[in-house]
């Protein structure tokens, strides 16, 4: 009579999710706000932010245990590149503000590629490095 072998927990848990989406960054963003929404329900105890939280909870939840990896891997990537988006335009916000007093920032007009240009007065004609076409610009 052969005894079954006892499996240990993370080797149940690694049977279990395999085939599953598992946790990515939109679930750590949506669970991060679930949390926050959690804990600002502690302090003002409304019944739409408990809902609210208790759907994105369970949101998340879903989005680990999917079965539907292609699906949820499309709004992942979706979501990484819109975060991507903003993080871009931030850095680029910040290197203008670094750089206001050596150079301007100019976007291509065809292209619509942003360059960083020396700031010296008068006009000047560009070349774009992206797509190679020259244009005038007047620096003040």
């Amino acid at each position: 009579m052969n005894k079954p072998t006892k499996m240990k927990l993370s080797e149940k848990i690694y049977r279990f999710m395999q085939g599953r989406n598992g946790p990515d960054d939109l679930y750590h963003l949506i669970s991060a706000v679930s949390m926050i929404l959690m804990l600002i329900n502690v302090f003002v105890n409304s019944l739409i932010i408990t809902f609210i939280y208790a759907s994105l909870f369970a949101y998340s939840i879903f989005r680990v245990l999917s079965k539907n990896v292609v699906s949820r891997r499309a709004e992942n990537a979706k979501f990484v590149s819109f975060r991507t988006r903003i993080f871009d335009f931030f850095k680029l916000l910040a290197s203008m503000w670094r750089d206001r007093k050596t150079h301007i920032y100019r976007k291509c007009p065809h292209c619509k590629k942003t360059l960083r240009l020396p700031k010296r007065k008068g006009e000047h004609t560009v070349k774009c490095p992206c797509c190679a076409e020259r244009f005038d610009i007047k620096v003040k």
